[in-house]
């Protein structure tokens, strides 16, 4: 008890002093010296606390299923992706599929498309895809935010087929109920929407499609980024409200600048 009161002091005290995410880090660190990690955990931290950019990338692998639950087991699984990605980029370039100049993006899809047995036998009959416009969206938010080439592919990768696999049948209902949120939370923003005829115009479907990426930059994504992994392991309808949860609270700082 004694324990708890000087640890809810010092986070009092932190947090009056302008450093509130001291505690919250250490409080991670902890949850990261766990063998195995416990991942009801770290999902139940990421929805409370933002991720510190240090153990960011990491956090993302494990919820993701890039990097296993047994720490232990890391740098094995680790060197299995790289060797992974090193052959799947050897298949691209021997397909003349990219080159030197090739942006990071466009070469997580080719190599995507190779491993998933997607790639067209005739490349230049090929048309674009918006799924594949909506993973280069998404690979090129995750280039950005990664370390690396080769995390860069396994985030996008691990992203769209966890995305793809639970969430893509609640995307048609997301529409309907961001308007019934909306008409809860943010009446008079709706009201404006509808009279000046923008809601009917708003690309919903790309939106929750990308969840947000390409759409929006880097910079005002920030808060939803970092809840991205621990989205996906949520239920179709606590994610739908999670996006429209945030998108409402976007909406509320840009959309009437915007319209």
């Amino acid at each position: 008890m004694a324990e708890d009161c000087v640890r809810n002091f010092r986070s009092h005290y932190y947090e009056k002093v302008g450093f509130r995410g001291v505690e919250e880090k250490r409080s991670l660190e902890l949850l990261l010296k766990e063998e195995p990690l416990d991942l009801e955990k770290l999902c139940m931290f990421t929805q409370r606390f933002p991720i510190p950019a240090l153990y960011r990338v990491m956090v993302w692998k494990v919820l993701l299923g890039i990097l296993p639950s047994y720490q232990s087991c890391h740098g094995a699984v680790a060197q299995q992706r790289t060797e992974q990605y090193k052959d799947l980029k050897h298949a691209v370039d021997l397909l003349h599929l990219v080159s030197i100049k090739t942006p990071i993006p466009t070469v997580c899809l080719h190599m995507y498309r190779v491993e998933m047995g997607l790639t067209p036998l005739d490349l230049e009959i090929e048309e674009p895809k918006d799924d594949e416009d909506d993973f280069l969206a998404i690979a090129s938010t995750m280039s950005e935010l990664a370390e690396s080439e080769l995390d860069a592919y396994w985030l996008s990768r691990c992203f769209v087929l966890q995305f793809n696999s639970k969430h893509a049948d609640s995307l048609p209902h997301l529409p309907k109920s961001l308007e019934h949120y909306l008409a809860l939370e943010e009446l008079r923003l709706l009201q404006h929407l509808k009279v000046c005829g923008a809601l009917v115009r708003l690309p919903y479907s790309r939106w929750f499609r990308r969840c947000f990426a390409g759409s929006l930059p880097n910079s005002s994504l920030e808060s939803f980024l970092k809840r991205m992994p621990t989205l996906l392991l949520e239920e179709p309808l606590t994610f739908g409200r999670s996006i429209q949860d945030w998108q409402l609270s976007l909406s509320r700082n840009h959309t009437l600048k915007q319209v």
